[in-house]
Formats: C-alpha cells, sequence, structure tokens
C-alpha cells in the first residue's frame, strides 16, 4: 500500500510539471504574437523628421556632411558629389543625374584616302640567265657573283669532249649588260644547255613585285602613287608608282601581278632581294566632312555618334546614325548624318545613352 501511494504522489508530480511547461509556452507563444502585432502597428520614421534633423545640423549641413549645390536651372540638390568627378544635374522631373565627362571633337571638312597595304619584294630590274650552248663541263668561270659584265663578254668556257675525243672550249657569253647575281655552278660541274652558269641582272634599277588581291585589282592602274618601307630602313619612306601590271589574275590565288619603280630612282641602301612594305592609295576626296575614326560606334551593324548639344542650359549627349564613305587609318568620311562644325564625341561615350547629360573636358 505504501509503494502504491508513493507511485501516485510522483504521478502527480510528473503531471503537475507538463502542465506548468505547458503554460509557459503558451505564455511565451501568445508574447511573441504581441510583439509583431506591435511592430506593424508602429509607423516607421518619416522623410521630413529625417530632412529635420538634417536643418537642425550645425553649419546648415546634414549628419552626413552633405552640401547643398544649384544646378543651373535654379534646382537644388542634396550631397556630397557623385565620388567620381561626374557633377549632378538635375532632370526633368525626376532626380538629379550625374554629367559624364567626355572629349569631343569637332566635324570638319577635309580630305580622306582609302589605301591598301602590301609586302612586297626588291627585284632587279632585269634578271637574265646566261645559257651554255653545248653540253659538257664546264673548263673555267671567269665571274663571280658581284661582278659587272657587258653584253657578249664571256663568262665561262665549256669543253664538250668526250672520253676519246677532242674538241674545241665552247664560250658561253652573256647576253645583256649588268651585274652578275648569282653562279650557281662551279668549274668542272657538268651543264646542260637547259642549265643557267651564272644569272645577269641591272641592279642600278630596281623595282618591286607584289601581287594585289582580287577586291583591289579594279583599283590599280598606271602610275598609281605608292608609299614604301623597308624594316632595314627604318623611320623613312620612298615614294613608287605602279610601272606594269599583268591584265589578268591568277586563278591559283585570286591576285593581280604588279611591278613598281621608284619615283626618285632609288636609294643606294636598297638592294634586290629586300622585303618592301607597300601603301597604295586606291581612292582620295577632298573637301568632304570627316571625323576621328574613335568617335564612331557600331551598333548591330550600324553606324552611330554621340552629338553634344546644348537643351535647356543642360549640355547633352544626342545619338545620331550616320552614314560611312571613305576611311584612312585616322579619319573617315561621313556621307550623311553630320555636317561641319556640329560636336561628336570622342572619347567617354561607351557608356552614353541618349539624352545623357555630359561635362566637356579637354
Amino acid at each position: 500500500d505504501v509503494k502504491e501511494k508513493e507511485r501516485g504522489k510522483a504521478a502527480k508530480r510528473a503531471g503537475a510539471v507538463i502542465v506548468i511547461a505547458i503554460a509557459a509556452l503558451a505564455l511565451l507563444g501568445m508574447f511573441q504574437l504581441i510583439k509583431s502585432r506591435t511592430a506593424k502597428t508602429t509607423p516607421a520614421p518619416s522623410a521630413q523628421s529625417g530632412q529635420a534633423r538634417q536643418d537642425r545640423a550645425p553649419g546648415g549641413q546634414g549628419e552626413t556632411g552633405g552640401r547643398q549645390t544649384r544646378t543651373r536651372d535654379g534646382a537644388q540638390t542634396q550631397g556630397g558629389g557623385t565620388g567620381n568627378g561626374q557633377a549632378p544635374v538635375q532632370g526633368r522631373g525626376g532626380p538629379a543625374r550625374a554629367a559624364t565627362a567626355v572629349r569631343a571633337k569637332q566635324v570638319e571638312s577635309g580630305g580622306v584616302e582609302n589605301s591598301v597595304v602590301l609586302g612586297g619584294e626588291v627585284l632587279a630590274f632585269s634578271q637574265v640567265p646566261v645559257y651554255p650552248v653545248v653540253a659538257g663541263k664546264i673548263a673555267e668561270l671567269r665571274v663571280k657573283t658581284g661582278d659587272r659584265v657587258e653584253r657578249g663578254q664571256t663568262v665561262a668556257t665549256v669543253d664538250p669532249s668526250k672520253p676519246g675525243d677532242s674538241f674545241f672550249l665552247s664560250p658561253v657569253q652573256s647576253t645583256v649588260s649588268g651585274t652578275v647575281l648569282s653562279v650557281p655552278f662551279s668549274a668542272g660541274d657538268t651543264v646542260q644547255p637547259g642549265n643557267a652558269v651564272c644569272v645577269v641582272g641591272d641592279i642600278a634599277r630596281l623595282r618591286i613585285e607584289t601581287f594585289v588581291p582580287e577586291r583591289f585589282s579594279v583599283n590599280m592602274k598606271l602610275g598609281l602613287a605608292a608609299q614604301v618601307s623597308f624594316e632595314a630602313i627604318p623611320g623613312e619612306n620612298f615614294r613608287a608608282e605602279i610601272d606594269e601590271m599583268s591584265p589578268v589574275l591568277d586563278p591559283a590565288s585570286r591576285t593581280r601581278r604588279i611591278l613598281l619603280r621608284f619615283s626618285d630612282g632609288g636609294d643606294p641602301r636598297i638592294m634586290a632581294g629586300m622585303f618592301a612594305s607597300l601603301s597604295l592609295v586606291t581612292d582620295s576626296r577632298t573637301g568632304v566632312p570627316v571625323i576621328p575614326r574613335q568617335c564612331l560606334i557600331n551598333t548591330y551593324g550600324s553606324w552611330i555618334v554621340y552629338v553634344v548639344e546644348e537643351e535647356n542650359g543642360v549640355t547633352t549627349a544626342k545619338r545620331r546614325q550616320v552614314q560611312t564613305g571613305l576611311e584612312s587609318e585616322a579619319m573617315i568620311e561621313i556621307t550623311g548624318g553630320l555636317k561641319p562644325g556640329e560636336l561628336v564625341v570622342s572619347d567617354g561615350q561607351t557608356f552614353l545613352s541618349d539624352g545623357d547629360p555630359v561635362r566637356l573636358v579637354e
């Protein structure tokens, strides 16, 4: 009986603890509910009260140390600047927008020319191989590379003898006057009538050989000027002009072979075999509107620029589509959309949008 009573008391105590715990949880839930409803019904501080606190700051400044500025149209803006050198500008009926710092160039009336840059090789004006008239062994070579020879001069002799036979030596004579450019054989070598004993060329007069791509081939004409430069002679340009050109294209490479001669007779430093860089002017115009190439932006196949305009006392950049013509390395012709005297943005236009305020800098 005593044990039964003890068990009954323990069960009652456990039940009491459980009831107390449930009551505590219920009270905690009610407290959290009341707190959340109170937070929702409490009004947030208004912008006017915040502005009032700023107005009470010393010296008329806000708590953040900002300052009031006045735009050209008399509107006041609050703040300490944009932090990137851009001046705030008051928009129409909206918040202030920062003026982007840009550089601008004026549309000028000038000249522009199209050119194509090609590589070429300097050649002697004429290069003639000298052949023997009979087959045999070279008995004697009378010239070496760089020697000057005259037309009809014997440059080598060939012994046409066979074992058991004896013949007179056959002379090999140069058919032109010039300088020996190469001697591919030595005394004792066997040659045939189709083997050139040496090559004679006129290096006093030099020409440049190059091959023009098909798309530029129709613009080539005799006398067309070109600027020539050499890696071996840095910083200097030489003038040349087209002296000869092929009447047909090479069907394999789709190029047109042209030869140019130096307009000033050449330079003693220029030698046959040098690599030449040529700039051929294919077309030119003068007295047309031109702008620097960096002013243009290609957007979905169209060319646009940003024109600097003054509107209601605010300098803005207006987007405008233009049509282009001839192009050079630095300038480009404008055939439509601009006129001389207008200002176009040359630097800083990457992130501009139509109508954005801008600030011109030098």
